[in-house]
């Protein structure tokens, strides 16, 4: 099983979207309207990786799986389940909605799935923010009472982001994604995503976008309350260790010993970041790059050109 696997990037429009998947990381995207998603992973119905070059090229990642399940997640039964994370670049040009997902304690009774996601801000501009759970002191009550008056605002907790900032939003988070920000999200293999507030804006068609109120206030928790951004220091940080996913941060200067990523240890996820590394491949990948390291290849990351290079790593996402 030839690794690392890379795969073909599925864009998705969106009202929020731009060009910045092209003009910061060299993509050519589709023309017409925006691109505000680059699907880069992903095993769903409605959406479905294929390999990108190599002996595999063109399979999905689905039968990638059937057929290799045991190499690629050192578990044959393994294969037969929809991978686990579902990971994504995010434009976002604009605003994107006020919304939440649904914790697994609800998401079966609102024929749902749960999503917890990570973020990790890739670039901002000056004074991007974030839009995270509630502001101190803000009831349920409140937050409804707003709602039904259009002036939700004052019940956010909105801070300034920077490049290089992560945060973990779990399910039931409140969030929403400000304008100016480009984000790489990993999360876990779900779409279901409840709209609560849209700030008065049209979609594409020019018609107000659905929202999902009910939903929504049956998934908010109102207890997360002024969470805030990690930003990594010490190569190695964990930025998120949650029950779906373990995520951390990697900086390597150039000429330093790569980072060894044994074989048997389960499959994991590369995601270049900054610079450009070589997963001992032979093959850079350049920022931007997402690949799927399979769990019988043994790897040793290093920085590839005369520039650090920085990168984030996902495991221990099977059961």
């Amino acid at each position: 099983m030839p690794g690392p696997l890379a795969f073909e990037p599925i864009y998705q429009e969106r009202v929020w979207g731009g060009d910045r998947l092209a003009t910061s990381l060299g993509r050519t995207l589709p023309p017409g309207n925006p691109i505000g998603e680059s699907w880069e992973i992903v095993d769903r119905p409605e959406a479905n990786s294929r390999v990108a070059a190599g002996p595999h090229a063109g399979l999905t990642l689905r039968a990638l799986l059937e057929k290799h399940g045991a190499e690629i997640l050192g578990d044959a039964a393994a294969g037969r389940r929809p991978f686990p994370i579902l990971v994504k670049w995010l434009d976002c040009r604009e605003r994107l909605s006020l919304q939440v997902h649904p914790p697994a304690r609800v998401a079966a009774q609102l024929k749902g799935e749960p999503k917890t996601e990570n973020w990790f801000i890739a670039e901002a501009d000056p004074g991007a923010s974030l839009i995270v759970g509630l502001r101190r002191g803000v009831t349920r009550e409140a937050f409804i009472a707003a709602l039904e008056v259009g002036r939700l605002e004052p019940c956010l907790h909105t801070f300034p982001v920077s490049a290089g900032q992560s945060l973990l939003v779990e399910s039931g988070r409140l969030h929403a994604i400000d304008a100016g920000n480009l984000i790489l999200e990993i999360q876990q293999n779900s779409d279901t995503t409840y709209r609560v507030y849209d700030w008065g804006r049209k979609g594409l068609d020019g018609q107000s976008r659905q929202l999902h109120v009910e939903e929504s206030l049956a998934s908010i928790d109102f207890a997360d309350v002024e969470p805030a951004p990690l930003t990594p220091a010490a190569s190695g940080t964990v930025l998120a260790d949650c029950p779906e996913f373990r995520l951390r941060w990697f900086r390597l200067a150039p000429g330093e010993a790569g980072l060894p990523l044994p074989a048997g240890e389960g499959p994991r996820l590369l995601h270049v970041v900054g610079g450009s590394v070589d997963p001992g491949s032979g093959a850079p990948l350049r920022r931007g790059t997402n690949v799927l390291l399979p769990a019988s290849e043994a790897f040793s990351v290093t920085a590839a050109d005369d520039c650090p290079a920085e990168f984030l790593l996902t495991d221990r996402f099977l059961p």
